[in-house]
């Protein structure tokens, strides 16, 4: 065994060097933990290629102190952060860093400081955390390994156990956590990559590192009897669509004003929460079903000024009619993330002065996306990152540019054509942004893949292989074929009150079989505006936009 009671920048480096192969062993079968049998799974292979710029990076350093070390690291881990994992794994490379302060060498006391630090800033780092993620695994494993420093166990090797130790009994515990894991039947991947990276590094302090390459990291099975547990929309209230409310804006003039205190105090009035200036005035941006009671609260705190109140249920059709002949502003451009060809010329067609390659399962790094927005032409830049794994990952891109970035939060490739088609040339910077976020509630996405795996979920039984629909990320559908599956999602829309359905089909799904399916869409439909455009995506034989 290695002698462990305190380590440099060196062994540092060295022993998640080492746990970062130890990750590599396991990454495809932590990516299959993926909740939803759809092939985007990708966090062990995010996760992977986050560790890997990490140790790039610390390799470059030319202070081999613990703490440059650490921090090199952390440099490494931003710029090539990929999806949700990797911003968030990130995010750990940053409070580890910033928790070892200026130490040559560390002990096991330093390491469960800067693990506590580690998780502080990795909970910060997500607007909403949940318990029963890597969150909550960071979390228990800091814990623990600042009881048994406090104990009196300062020696490196005894904290790193403690901590492993700790995380796996976390990541067994995420689906008690998490109903939609226990219906899965999985623990946490991001969590299970986290103690796998722990666990490599523990490893290699006891000296392991030869027995490391002829054996594979532990898949952590979950403690309780996984049970199936219905899991509810609520994107309706009462059966009928929640409405969009009013865009409620305004300003607040007085005293000791504390904007802080404010945003806590709106959150539980409405969406799309804006809140920005000092203690003599405060800009305020809100979406409420009822505005009065804002500005209620707000008259007790100052005075209000330049009050704006509109109606984004009347609006919202009127915003996509106006913008839809209208070409974009030199003064912004526009940055989307998209897979396939077909694809980026749709997305080239309606403005777009960037476009960054990926989507499923091949999610671009943090520097992918800065690289993009650095060779758009304009100061200000509006990123559409088209797919829930790559919205994190190009918030990152923020803090790296000198340039004024906004990312709006598109999950689906028709929430960013929904965008960019709410794009309005003669508006400023800061309204195209509102703008086109909530045109994103305009549009309803289905997407058409495989399943890669078999499972339970959503009151279904899915096999492996078999055609499977989303409707706005939730799997609604199942069957043998894609276009069986396809019609049956959009009897579940509602297409009553739809105008126009744009179906975009992928690399594997032929000419003839899109257009027949188009077909049969208007002759059931006839009221239905519907275009068939090869998009050459990869996975997803159909991504539909119902408008």
């Amino acid at each position: 065994m290695k002698q462990t009671d305190s380590i440099g920048g060196q062994e540092f480096l060295e022993m998640f060097a080492a746990a970062t192969d130890w990750l590599e062993k396991s990454a495809s079968d932590i990516d299959a933990l993926n909740v939803f049998p759809v092939p985007d799974g990708d966090t062990g292979t995010n996760m992977l290629l986050t560790m890997r710029s990490t140790i790039e990076h610390g390799t470059q350093s030319t202070n081999h102190s613990a703490s440059a070390v650490a921090q090199a690291m952390a440099n490494g881990a931003l710029m090539g952060a990929r999806g949700n994992s990797g911003v968030i794994l990130s995010q750990f490379w940053t409070g580890l860093a910033h928790g070892l302060g200026n130490k040559d060498v560390i002990n096991g006391k330093d390491f469960a400081s800067a693990l506590e630090q580690a998780s502080i800033i990795a909970y910060k780092g997500v607007s909403n955390p949940v318990e029963g993620t890597i969150l909550t695994v960071l979390k228990d494993a800091s814990k623990s390994a600042l009881i048994k420093a406090a104990n009196g166990h300062s020696e490196f090797i005894s904290v790193m156990e403690s901590a492993v130790n700790a995380a796996n009994e976390s990541v067994a515990n995420t689906p008690t956590l998490l109903p939609v894991l226990r219906e899965a039947g999985v623990v946490d991947s991001g969590g299970q990559g986290l103690y796998t990276i722990l666990d490599g590094a523990l490893r290699y302090l006891r000296g392991e590192a030869e027995l490391m390459q002829f054996r594979k990291p532990q898949i952590i099975a979950s403690s309780i009897p996984l049970t199936t547990i219905t899991i509810t929309s609520h994107d309706k209230l009462d059966g009928h669509e929640i409405p969009f409310g009013y865009c409620t804006e305004f300003l607040i003039k007085g005293k000791e004003l504390d904007p802080d205190k404010l945003r806590k105090h709106l959150l539980k009035k409405g969406e799309s929460l804006i809140v920005v200036g000092d203690d003599t005035m405060i800009r305020v941006h809100i979406h409420a079903l009822d505005p009065g009671s804002v500005l209620s609260y707000v008259m007790e705190i100052g005075t209000i000024h330049k009050v704006s109140i509109r109606n984004m249920d009347e609006q919202h059709q009127d915003y996509l009619e106006m913008q839809k002949d209208r070409t974009t502003t030199t003064d912004t451009a526009i940055v989307a993330i998209v897979a396939g060809d077909g694809l980026g010329d749709v997305f080239a067609s309606l403005g777009v002065s960037a476009i960054v390659s990926g989507g499923q399962t091949m999610n671009p790094s943090t520097k992918d996306i800065l690289s993009g927005v650095e060779r758009s032409s304009s100061d200000k830049v509006i990123i559409l990152p088209n797919n829930k794994n790559i919205i994190l990952t190009a918030q990152q891109v923020q803090s790296l540019t000198q340039k004024t970035v906004k990312v709006i939060p598109t999950t689906t490739v028709p929430q960013g054509v929904a965008a960019l088609l709410a794009f309005d040339y003669d508006a400023d910077f800061e309204t195209n942004s509102k703008i086109m976020t909530e045109s994103l509630k305009a549009v309803k996405s289905i997407e058409i893949t495989r399943s890669v795996r078999s499972c339970k979920l959503n009151g279904l039984v899915i096999k492996k292989k078999q055609a499977i629909g989303l409707l706005d990320g939730d799997i609604v559908a199942v069957g043998d074929t894609p276009k069986e599956v396809l019609n049956d999602v959009l009897c579940k829309v509602g297409l009553d009150k739809a105008e126009i359905i744009t179906m975009y089909y992928g690399a594997d799904t032929g000419d003839a079989e899109a257009e027949e399916c188009g077909n049969i869409i208007r002759n059931d439909h006839s009221h239905l505006q519907v275009e068939v455009v090869k998009g050459g995506q990869p996975h997803y034989n159909y991504i539909v936009s119902v408008e």
